[in-house]
């Protein structure tokens, strides 16, 4: 990224609206059309400016002094709205603001603490699979059965939540993701429980409200050695309960799609367990859960001779970086043989994901539970998505397994 030079040319503009249902249904012909159409393209819809390619995202996303994310991360602009919630203090804010919560979260989520997950979250995919293969037969959704049942039985647990209500953290987390994008029938859709879903999500971040072996007591410990203070410590929590779920189980999705529609990929998962991380990554890069993210310039900055004026919002399309054929070879591809570090689905640089180590270890439980039990795995109908302005969700998808003799 470079300073606005003395003479900088206008990009091209599409009116499209990446928003719209068949956009969000099926957004990979818009990704194509951006991405040809240059490395920044203004939305007119919506006056935004939208960043399409893998290296004009990827430098957008580590360069936090010229792309802000404290003026929000979505189309709302914190200097001149007011938010609906208080701000993220990983996703939504900056240094210096940013820098302790991140420090905290990092500390706790450190390998350690992964080492006991592992240990205990790998008997719980074992019996998760068993009772699903005993009691659903071959004919299943697996969305329902373990992308969704696994992570909302584990990662609460780990964050210290109680039993009860734990069924409102993906309709919060789909209110919170919609929120990111225009005020559209997807967000009125939601409007009638989100007060609901507010107050419970923030009373489960209260001290009180959690168990003393969690994430969450070890994020209160650290107000309480000054490490945050005590009004950061609720607000951090509740940025595991955003992220930490939506995000994981729907990533969990689109792996189990893409295993059951790539055969020889199921069966050579099979053949290496070792391959469960990249089986989970590669299916973050070719699906994209988290499909966009907003910054917002704090000066005028040119991107190959385009203009982006001080103040704009830039839409960054995280999914079109992620296929793009300038970084990857044969994108639309999912390939267990390839390596997908590198993809932007956790974002990059100072705000990249936090916990995409815990999401990694959720997946590697499940899919090597899975990959031991089932021989064949396809699917037995169409997948059925479920729209979100910021997520590429489902809401069903139906499979049929061969379990292993």
């Amino acid at each position: 990224m470079s300073e606005a030079p003395a003479v900088a040319v206008e990009p091209p503009t599409s009116d499209a609206d990446p928003f719209a249902t068949e956009h969000l249904t099926t957004p990979e012909p818009l990704h194509h059309a951006l991405r040809e159409a240059g490395p920044v393209v203004r939305l007119s819809r919506y006056d935004v400016y939208a960043l399409a390619r893998y290296r004009d995202v990827h430098a957008a996303l580590v360069d936090w002094q010229t792309f802000q994310s404290a003026a929000g991360v979505g189309l709302a602009d914190f200097r001149h709205s007011k938010p609906w919630r208080p701000p993220s203090l990983l996703l939504e804010a900056d240094p210096p603001h940013h820098d302790a919560p991140r420090r905290v979260l990092r500390e706790i989520l450190a390998p350690p603490a992964l080492r006991r997950l592992r240990a205990a979250w790998q008997p719980i995919a074992d019996d998760l699979v068993d009772t699903v293969l005993a009691t659903q037969g071959t004919d299943f959704d697996a969305f329902e059965a373990l992308a969704k049942a696994f992570p909302l039985r584990v990662f609460p647990d780990a964050v210290g939540l109680g039993p009860d209500g734990r069924d409102n953290l993906l309709p919060y987390g789909n209110m919170a993701f919609n929120a990111f994008g225009p005020v559209n029938a997807l967000v009125q859709a939601d409007a009638a429980r989100a007060a609901d879903l507010s107050a419970w999500v923030n009373a489960q971040c209260a001290r009180q409200a959690l168990t003393d072996d969690g994430f969450g007591a070890r994020i209160w410990a650290a107000a309480d050695r000054g490490d945050l203070t005590h009004e950061q410590a609720p607000l951090v929590v509740r940025s595991l309960l955003t992220a930490g779920v939506d995000t994981t189980v729907h990533g969990l999705a689109a792996t189990l799609y893409a295993l059951a529609g790539h055969p020889g990929e199921w069966q050579r998962l099979r053949e290496r367990p070792d391959l469960a991380r990249v089986a989970f990554d590669e299916a973050v890069r070719w699906q994209s859960p988290v499909q966009t993210f907003f910054r917002t310039a704090t000066t005028d900055v040119a991107i190959a001779g385009s203009l982006i004026p001080e103040g704009s919002k830039i839409l960054m399309f995280l999914g079109a970086a992620n296929r793009d054929p300038a970084r990857w070879n044969d994108p639309d591809r999912y390939d267990l043989t390839r390596d997908p570090s590198g993809h932007v689905g956790f974002g990059m640089g100072i705000h990249q994901c936090v916990g995409q180590h815990v999401a990694r270890l959720e997946a590697e439980a499940l899919l090597t539970a899975l990959a031991r039990r089932v021989e064949r795995i396809e699917l037995a109908g169409e997948p059925r998505r479920h729209l979100n302005n910021t997520l590429r969700s489902f809401a069903a998808l139906p499979v049929r397994v061969r379990p292993a003799s």
